[in-house]
């Protein structure tokens, strides 16, 4: 048996598992042997899965106000049953005073943010690592003067089959002379971690993504935003990161559409895709859930439970369990709903009203510029 120390390498490898990546970073320049085990894809592979089975945590981002009464953003992470908390040390200089900043999506300890308009930045926040996206290759058609160009929609995810982390981006034209709320054609471009560059998908974009980063969410290998089809009727539109392709699912169809009093939040709630119904105002709010017990099946949509009517609560985040829900307080605080004991609790946790958004997170070593190659050895593990 190979002893390091006066401990069996097996129990030496069971302690480094259970240490978060910011103090295996520091630990990795000990001497050679550690360095080398701790950056062995295998190890880290073996790292993240334990974090995965003993660790999620959920990410915050909010905005705070300075002494200077400027907004600036925060990230930070929700941990433990006692709900504790800790800003992370993360570079945001990019978007420090962004007031637009979105958490686009989590994998393997890698997010994504994103404004919309300049850079997309992906990021591991436990090892401090990050980078900066490439240029669109998508045209922006300058020779026609009347047409206007917007990002519309952006997501990131992991293509199991090419063992890569991806980004997609929906790029939306209208013709100003048109008057129509919906674009005149959309593209769509993949960036892919693989080969550090973008390429543009020869495909139809079939609805047409309306902004609402409350709704946008990764779920089994696809991304899904809120959309409008050609007829005007709402659905949600996924992409599918493995085969690249865009698939629209249908709303239930028993709730109210096309009512702007209404909010729709989409949510991930024991392993299926969960809509949120609730009103956009008033002093108590009820929360209908509808969950997709068949996924991409309409006639599967299955309205299971009714949270409230609460007071105080403007909207949820994300389900931190089966049977707890995280949600924003109508004067910028976090809030905990149990489904079970219907018991509400008050956070410690501040932050503008309506600044709020949330990823489940696991804790990583993996690399934004070498993840695929760290997960290649997936299945070899």
């Amino acid at each position: 048996m190979e002893v390091i120390g006066d401990l069996p390498r097996e129990l030496f490898l069971e302690i480094l598992l259970r240490l978060p990546a910011e103090s295996l970073m520091r630990c990795k320049y000990v001497c050679k042997y550690w360095h080398s085990l701790i950056t062995n894809p295998k190890f880290i592979q073996l790292h993240l899965n334990y974090n995965y089975n003993n660790n999620v945590c959920v990410l915050l981002k909010r905005c705070l106000v300075t002494c200077l009464g400027q907004k600036e953003n925060l990230l930070s992470l929700v941990c433990g049953n006692g709900f504790s908390f800790e800003n992370l040390d993360v570079d945001l200089s990019l978007y420090r005073k962004e007031p637009c900043l979105q958490l686009l999506g989590h994998c393997d300890g890698i997010i994504c943010l994103s404004n919309y308009r300049d850079y997309i930045l992906l990021c591991n926040p436990a090892t401090r690592e990050s980078m900066v996206l490439p240029e669109s290759c998508l045209p922006c058609y300058p020779w026609i003067r009347s047409l206007i160009s917007q990002t519309t929609g952006l997501g990131f995810g992991y293509d199991a089959k090419s063992h890569c982390f991806k980004v997609v981006r929906i790029v939306s034209y209208w013709e100003e002379l048109r008057g129509s709320n919906l674009p005149h054609f959309s593209r769509a471009e993949v960036y892919s971690m693989g080969t550090d560059s973008w390429k543009e998908i020869n495909v139809t974009v079939p609805a047409h993504v309306r902004y609402s980063p409350c709704f946008e969410t990764y779920f089994n290998g696809a991304f899904h935003w809120y959309a409008m089809d050609d007829n005007g009727n709402e659905v949600i539109l996924s992409f599918n990161m493995g085969n690249e392709e865009f698939q629209v699912i249908p709303m239930p169809s028993f709730i109210s559409m096309h009512d702007h009093s209404i909010c729709r939040n989409l949510l991930v709630w024991n392993d299926c895709i969960a809509l949120v119904i609730y009103p956009e105002r008033g002093i108590e709010k009820s929360f209908e859930i509808f969950v997709m017990k068949e996924y991409g099946v309409k006639e599967s949509w299955t309205n299971v439970l009714t949270i409230g009517p609460l007071t105080r609560v403007e909207r949820p985040l994300v389900f931190r369990k089966i049977d707890e829900i995280l949600m924003e307080g109508s004067h910028g605080q976090m809030m905990s709903y149990n489904l079970r004991n219907k018991e509400v609790k008050d956070l410690p946790i501040y932050g503008v009203p309506k600044s709020f958004s949330t990823l489940v997170y696991v804790n990583s070593l993996v690399s934004v510029k070498g993840g695929n190659q760290m997960l290649d050895q997936r299945d070899n593990t």
